[in-house]
């Protein structure tokens, strides 16, 4: 799976119609779209699908049509969302309407393309599940335990000093059991 960090903006014309499409992460989607109603007040149609991992690691998606014929707009778009193997985005497509009937089958390929296009341009990084460890290290070990870290490419969120030092780690499961057993 694949996720992006920043937004990314495409625009197709077919037909007189033009397709913007937006693409953020999930924690922006609201946001953004709020933000597109306002700089768009004109525009026809806001069409939006997204995909996210719930706490349970479970996909959760959703689309809608906003008024675009059932099934033709925001279906597709999220099924594009899937075909790019994207996780944790939202995608808003505002459709200015050109004054020429696409059909449904016209507009299910509007669609589709719009939110390829944009998946195509957008800078993707490959999803890894992080998980949080805390670790408690004697002052006299901390450098060695720090080059230990530094190797695997483990991000030391926190550091705490006390009687001892306590280390705040993030990183998947396989890079934090390596580090077990490396100390």
């Amino acid at each position: 799976m694949q996720f992006i960090k920043e937004e990314f903006t495409s625009t197709l014309e077919i037909k007189k119609s033009k397709f913007i499409a937006h693409l953020c992460p999930y924690d922006q989607f609201d946001t953004m779209m709020k933000r597109l109603k306002e700089k768009h007040p004109k525009a026809r149609h806001f069409v939006y699908a997204y995909r996210y991992l719930n706490e349970f690691d479970q996909i959760v998606e959703n689309s809608s049509d906003d008024g675009e014929p059932k099934g033709t707009s925001g279906k597709p778009s999220l099924k594009a969302l899937s075909g790019a193997d994207l996780i944790n985005c939202g995608i808003v497509i505002v459709r200015y309407f050109g004054g020429i009937r696409l059909g449904t089958g016209g507009l299910v390929r509007a669609y589709s393309d719009a939110v390829n296009e944009v998946c195509e341009v957008a800078q993707t990084f490959l999803y890894e599940k992080l998980e949080t460890k805390k670790l408690v290290v004697e002052y006299t070990n901390l450098s060695k335990v720090e080059y230990t870290i530094n190797q695997l490419n483990i991000k030391i969120k926190e550091k705490l000093f006390d009687s001892d030092v306590t280390l705040i780690l993030e990183a998947t499961k396989e890079r934090l059991d390596e580090l077990e057993i490396r100390l």
